[in-house]
């Protein structure tokens, strides 16, 4: 599970919990009128609906599971393994990874290698990975287009929401007893359009932005290497290019370890 994601929840949640008590309230209020709740999250999510088709408004539930799931990446590994690969290619041949390549689990890098070992040309691996990566990141920002959408319509039926219930306070003028009530209920729908938008909505869909980043970023790293690997370029070299796609720290910490080999 993506710790960062369900704590930033549970801390919004809490500060928000905190803030209404300290303000002389109490959080069962923000439960008391459901109807506020249906038609902000119900209105936003059949508004994004609309925007979309059903197969891909579907796919929601997966789209917020993603979204709490850890995604992790093992760059150092695989640079490790594409220089080894590359070592393997200078002494024994480009056909020689032909049954390595069977043993990869990432099928985007296995693809590379096989298209590689295939004997295609470089420009055109280079193209056929670079759209493969391009028609990812399509795919991904519709899948977080959706959570963005979303947190644009929420606070519009919020105050759809608050202006329905001032219609109802209008009602009530001659009944004061009722009147307070009535416009707390009101604005009640304005909050939660804030909230779901802010608090739900926009955090998950930057979440799913922020994994395509990451996720892209991996790919481009992999693409680096199969296209030096192809080049016939030195092991050194190829670690050495690869590293620079990573934070400096990581790559003075790998360049450490790499000396130290040598050395034994």
């Amino acid at each position: 599970m993506d710790l960062a994601t369900i704590l930033g929840l549970i801390g919004a949640v809490l500060i928000v919990v905190i803030v209404m008590i300290m303000d002389g309230g109490s959080p069962v209020e923000l439960v008391t009128h459901p109807a506020a709740i249906i038609l902000t999250a119900g209105g936003s999510m059949m508004a994004v609906f609309i925007t979309t088709s059903l197969k891909h408004f579907l796919l929601v539930p997966k789209l917020i599971g993603m979204a709490f799931k850890d995604t992790h990446y093992n760059e150092e590994e695989a640079i490790e393994t594409l220089a080894r690969m590359a070592d393997k290619a200078r002494r024994e041949g480009l056909l020689a990874l032909e049954e390595e390549s069977k043993k990869i689990k990432d099928p985007f890098l296995q693809k590379g290698i096989m298209l590689v070992v295939d004997g295609v040309d470089p420009a055109q691996v280079k193209a056929i990975l670079e759209t493969q990566i391009h028609h990812m990141q399509e795919r991904h920002a519709a899948n977080y287009g959706l959570f963005n959408a979303a947190g644009g319509f929420a606070p519009t039926f919020g105050i759809i929401g608050t202006v329905m219930g001032l219609i109802s306070v209008l009602k009530e003028l001659d009944n004061p007893s009722k009147l307070a009530m009535s416009i707390a209920a009101a604005f009640l729908a304005t909050l939660w359009g804030l909230l779901s938008s802010n608090l739900i909505y926009l955090p998950l869909g930057g979440k799913l932005k922020t994994k395509d980043t990451h996720e892209a970023a991996y790919r481009k790293l992999l693409l680096e290497g199969i296209l030096s690997l192809q080049a016939g370029e030195n092991p050194r070299i190829v670690r050495e290019k690869l590293y620079a796609f990573l934070p400096p720290s990581v790559a003075a910490k790998a360049a450490g370890a790499e000396k130290g080999k040598a050395q034994a």
